[in-house]
């Protein structure tokens, strides 16, 4: 293989792309982050019951887990959705705030054009 029928190095991902490979990355060892915890919880749990045989703790384990791993999922859930509400608001506040500081800044254009025309006028009548 000759030079130039090496190819040459990949194109940079686009900044999207990365952003949803890391999100993806970050979701995924923070599911595992949580899921280790729910087992640590659930271990110690089950170690505070001595009378439990060695299957009633591995299905309580398994149960806990799943019920953790559930609740944790509905709270982010509920943040992600109150997060998505609030960015809305603040879009819709932001565009009324912008509006109105064009209308201010057109309304000020104006009356300084108005004032030059004005000051023209009267400086081209006083001759």
């Amino acid at each position: 293989m000759t030079p130039a029928d090496r190819p040459g190095p990949l194109p940079p991902p686009h900044p999207s792309q990365g952003r949803s490979v890391a999100n993806e990355v970050e979701g995924y060892l923070l599911l595992h982050a949580e899921r280790e915890q729910a087992e640590r919880e659930a271990a110690a749990l089950c170690a505070r019951l001595p009378w439990l045989t060695t299957g009633q703790a591995e299905d309580l384990t398994r149960h806990y887990t799943e019920q953790r791993l559930g609740l944790t999922r509905q709270a982010l859930q509920a943040t992600a959705d109150r997060a998505k509400r609030l960015r809305g608001e603040y879009e819709a506040r932001y565009a009324e705030l912008r509006r109105a500081l064009l209308k201010r800044h057109a309304a000020c254009a104006s009356v300084l054009l108005a004032c030059s025309v004005a000051t023209s006028s009267f400086a081209l009548a006083a001759r």
